[in-house]
């Protein structure tokens, strides 16, 4: 992964980080500083408030005025794409040509078919692109992982995934107007941004779906992009996904719903805590980070007897500790390029399904983590 010489791998990564709104400033900088092996060592931005938090946060990050500039230093291993969906292909093809490995935000394309040629120019420059789906270290579903993989439900019949929100209002956060623009290759609206979360967390628990059904609208006044979504998927087995996201929710149910023959796991209807507590300004790892007090546990049941199942921490800081060791050790990332694309595959053949109001059957195909 890494250049190795005569004195052994590197201790750390360098990195470039391309953008610092919040993504940029929030789920990736300050994890990137907690990881040890991680050195931050220049951030793209051009908006001069931007630059002022870097140089207050950062300060031995460099900010430079463009992409361009930014690779053509030779102090960088990794870059970090965190930037408007429409940009990631060509920002990600652009990174892996200039030979460094590349972090990618959610989602990683437009489409599938695009995803499939950024892992193929990964693959010809012998590189990764990791995909950022952050939402695997939730601490709600990292509970429901850690049920499963120990057998406290028993084999898995349906899994309910619910994002619910309540946004009557259609105005964008400054600088934001992207996420609701309906064009196909800007990618915006739930679909793109909450749909590539829920897919993936079904897809790691369920596996490779058969079949997709959608139902996906725009209910808000005089909103652009679908703001509320349906996906409904059937697995090889006979296990089933149901899908919810939507901005007009205004009482949410519980966001997980996990029916195995055994037991039944009924989550809560708050988020994890993480992303308030990073836009307060708190940095990750201190004492309690991503924990929810007992009130928020979710709860095992089955028949007349309920148990309470305390909430684990979530953990996004697992996802740049994953980067380093793929980076330094060749460790296969902790997102693959290849299990990205199966989740465009999926959203693919929503659209299609909801255009044509008809069940699509995916192709078969073994899950494969193409960079393994």
């Amino acid at each position: 992964m890494a250049e190795t010489g005569a004195a052994g791998p590197p201790a750390s990564v360098r990195v470039g980080l391309v953008g610092y709104g919040l993504g940029g400033s929030s789920f990736h900088a300050p994890f990137i500083d907690a990881t040890p092996e991680l050195d931050l060592v220049a951030v793209v931005t051009t908006d001069p408030g931007r630059r002022a938090l870097v140089l207050q946060r950062h300060p031995l990050a460099e900010v430079v005025g463009s992409v361009e500039e930014l690779l053509a230093r030779a102090d960088l291993d990794l870059v970090v794409v965190t930037t408007p969906n429409a940009t990631h292909v060509p920002l990600a093809l652009a990174v892996l040509r200039s030979g460094r490995h590349v972090v990618v935000d959610k989602p990683v394309a437009p489409t599938a078919e695009e995803a499939r040629a950024v892992a193929w120019v990964a693959a010809e420059h012998g590189r990764v692109c990791i995909p950022f789906h952050n939402r695997r270290w939730d601490g709600d579903f990292r509970t429901v992982r850690d049920l499963v993989d120990r057998g406290r439900l028993g084999p898995l019949q349906r899994a309910e995934i619910r994002w619910e929100r309540w946004r009557p209002q259609t105005v964008a956060a400054p600088g934001r107007a992207w996420k609701d623009d309906p064009a196909p290759g800007a990618a915006g609206g739930v679909h793109f941004d909450l749909g590539p979360h829920l897919v993936d967390q079904a897809l790691l628990l369920l596996g490779r779906p058969a079949t997709v059904y959608a139902e996906l609208g725009t209910r808000r006044a005089g909103a652009r992009a679908v703001d509320d979504a349906f996906l409904g998927l059937t697995f090889p087995g006979g296990a089933v996904a149901h899908l919810t996201m939507s901005l007009t929710v205004g009482g949410p149910l519980p966001r997980f719903h996990v029916v195995g023959r055994d037991a039944t796991y009924v989550g809560v209807t708050t988020m994890d805590p993480q992303e308030a507590a990073l836009a307060e300004g708190r940095l990750p790892g201190g004492p309690g980070w991503g924990s929810v007090d007992d009130s928020e546990w979710g709860a095992l049941q089955a028949g007349n007897e309920t148990v309470a199942v305390p909430t684990l921490p979530g953990d996004y800081g697992a996802f740049y500790r994953g980067v380093a060791r793929t980076v330094l050790a060749g460790d296969s990332p902790p997102v693959t390029i290849g299990e990205a694309v199966t989740v465009l595959e999926v959203l693919d053949a929503a659209r299609r399904s909801a255009e044509d109001g008809t069940v699509v059957r995916l192709p078969e195909r073994p899950m494969a983590r193409w960079n393994a």
